[in-house]
């Protein structure tokens, strides 16, 4: 009995605990390509769903029709050969799921790997993304502004995020838009993200990197195109620019709020030369920024 009012109250706060929790973030997607990984989760949420029923199920009917019975001592059950149709049924349905989940798997991939298939076509919004202990430089390399901790998007368009670090390894993650990347100190990583919905939306470091990690956030903000442009023509026109002295002091371990400059630290800081996971935007741009740096020095 104390056993059976135990099992309840535990049973009753799990449940109420859970009412009280917001919906996943990761469930809650705002772009395509989170839309397509949210499936992806629910797909197989619902094959281990359907696994664990049936294999109650067949528990319960095997321990109802099979259960021991009130037989003699010297009761001896009869030798049975193994059935093919059961073996074959036990080994083909695991291999049957792990196939159909692993073309989900493949299909899905390359799917959020690529621009959105409804966005083909455009010319997309490229945004170096750089991480250092512990904050976030997002660099807008054609409207030549920067920001830090905070990241202004358009909606329906592409974005084309290249990512590095200039310390320790991070993972670029804005859930509601699509999953993480790491960015590294050596090489630059591209993420193909889109925002179909105007919205404010929380974006980290998915990747421990020391004792400033849990507060190595960025917010985001979704906007319509209009409001995105008449954005960065006000940043042009009010912000202070970024130097080179400025952008050094940026790059010390610390925690620091939400800055806006006008330029880029591309101009005298260029990103790593490798490049892994997308192609070169505008071949020669990477060149030229070198040079640049080159003649300056």
């Amino acid at each position: 009995m104390k056993m059976k009012w135990a099992f309840l109250c535990v049973a009753i706060s799990i449940l109420t605990m859970l009412t009280g929790c917001e919906s996943l973030m990761v469930l809650d997607p705002k772009g395509p390509q989170a839309e397509t990984q949210a499936n992806v989760i629910w797909i197989s949420i619902a094959t281990m769903a359907i696994i664990v029923v049936a294999v109650f199920v067949l528990l319960i009917i095997m321990l109802v029709k099979y259960r021991a019975s009130k037989q003699g001592e010297d009761y001896e059950p009869p030798h049975i050969e193994g059935n093919p149709v059961v073996e074959s049924i036990i080994v083909g349905i695991p291999v049957l799921i792990i196939i159909f989940l692993s073309i989900v798997t493949v299909k899905s991939t390359y799917a959020v790997e690529a621009t959105p298939k409804q966005h083909e076509g455009q010319e997309p919004l490229t945004i170096y993304a750089s991480s250092s202990n512990w904050k976030w430089h997002f660099s807008y390399p054609e409207e030549d502004i920067e920001t830090v901790n905070y990241l202004y998007i358009p909606t329906d368009r592409p974005l084309e995020f290249k990512l590095y670090s200039y310390g320790p390894i991070t993972s670029f993650w804005i859930p509601q838009l699509g999953g993480q990347k790491y960015a590294m100190a050596d090489m630059v990583t591209t993420l193909h993200l889109a925002a179909d919905t105007p919205g404010e939306y929380m974006g980290r470091n998915a990747n421990f990197s020391g004792k400033g990690f849990a507060e190595n956030t960025f917010q985001v903000k979704a906007m319509p195109e209009k409001e995105f442009d008449d954005w960065v023509d006000e940043v042009k026109k009010t912000a202070e620019p970024l130097t080179e002295k400025k952008f050094d002091k940026l790059l010390e371990p610390g925690h620091l709020g939400q800055l806006t400059f006008s330029g880029t630290h591309l101009r005298f800081l260029p990103p790593p030369e490798g490049e892994y996971g997308g192609h070169h935007h505008e071949g020669n741009e990477s060149q030229e920024i070198h040079s640049e740096h080159n003649h300056h020095n």
